[in-house]
């Protein structure tokens, strides 16, 4: 499905679309002419980010949906394939999370957390097979993180919800193929990102949460989500040298990383600057206030990813995984 040679703009469905790295993968998708049904529950920020994607070449359709709520996306779907006709591609990407150790959690922060991050994408993918499977086409993208893989500290719920994810998705694309569907599903596992998250997401610590380690730029990670939705043939993608440290490395020792994590995960997760504790957070509302795309770590961020280019090459990360895991099992044989 290459957009450029086709004669119809392609249908997206973007969920978490007015802030973040929704917009960024909206703006991505607008500067390729697609027609783009953005998602999310803040209505004055999707207007803003309708408004965005129409000054970038595209077009935009918004709806005001809790992606928790499986009937309101099956609804948005309905009205996107009415106004526009079938929808080619559907990004599950609208997430919640909140910065606390498991001991101080509520049972209902754990079942929001799971109930948009994970059962969000569950009902979008939902939403989308309904459509998808009696044409028998269709691309289905996954938003993941490295911690789909690696479990860090302060983060359990969002963590949790990333590894059910990679597990539902796993289910899908074998029943797909046990069933010759030509419906294409993929996952990108992203690294740290700079969003406005940072500035919303609920906190329980001392200080102001910030990205573990190194953040990206959101337009780094929208381009590899664009790639993924073009070239869907690949089971999952890898933005950033950290998400492939993190998985490659909990592969082989996963003790290390705990250790690592155990020490490190804490202070990594917060700034030197003291969080109020009265600042709107938006776990169960959205926060208020025009919100792009950046957060607040721009100086810090990186803006281009070697290991999104070699993922998008997947002969070249196989054969660099193979050397590195025989190098580090030759070395923990010695020591």
């Amino acid at each position: 499905m290459e957009d450029n040679n086709k004669s119809e703009k392609e249908v997206v469905v973007i969920t978490g679309g007015s802030a973040g790295l929704g917009r960024a993968i909206a703006n991505e998708f607008a500067r390729h002419g697609a027609k783009i049904a953005l998602i999310a529950r803040g209505k004055e920020r999707l207007e803003q980010a309708k408004k965005e994607v129409e000054e970038l070449g595209g077009e935009a359709v918004t709806f005001s949906v809790d992606v928790s709520d499986a009937k309101q996306l099956d609804a948005a779907a309905a009205l996107v394939e009415e106004k526009w006709g079938p929808i080619d591609i559907w990004i599950n990407n609208a997430m919640v999370g909140m910065l606390s150790p498991v001991k101080d959690m509520k049972p209902d922060e754990y079942k929001r957390i799971t109930e948009v991050t994970y059962l969000g994408q569950v009902y979008g993918a939902m939403a989308a097979l309904k459509r998808m499977l009696p044409r028998d086409k269709g691309t289905i993208i996954m938003i993941g993180s490295a911690l789909a893989y690696r479990g860090i500290p302060l983060q359990a719920a969002y963590c949790g919800a990333k590894h059910a994810t990679q597990g539902f998705l796993d289910s899908l694309r074998s029943e797909l193929i046990h069933e010759g569907s030509n419906v294409k599903v993929s996952m990108v596992q992203m690294p740290a990102i700079n969003t406005p998250q940072f500035d919303w997401v609920r906190n329980k610590m001392a200080n102001k949460p910030r990205p573990m380690g190194t953040p990206y730029q959101p337009e780094v990670c929208a381009k590899a989500v664009y790639y993924a939705a073009h070239h869907p043939e690949e089971r999952e993608y890898k933005v950033g040298s950290s998400s492939y440290i993190a998985i490659l490395g909990n592969k082989i020792f996963p003790g290390v990383g705990d250790w690592y994590l155990g020490k490190k995960g804490f202070k990594g997760q917060q700034t030197d600057e003291v969080d109020s504790g009265d600042r709107p957070d938006n776990l169960f509302e959205p926060v208020p206030g025009n919100y792009g795309a950046h957060g607040r770590f721009d100086e810090e961020s990186k803006e281009k990813s070697t290991t999104a280019w070699l993922t998008r090459h997947q002969t070249v990360p196989a054969a660099a995984a193979l050397l590195v895991g025989a190098v580090l099992t030759t070395l923990l044989f010695r020591g």
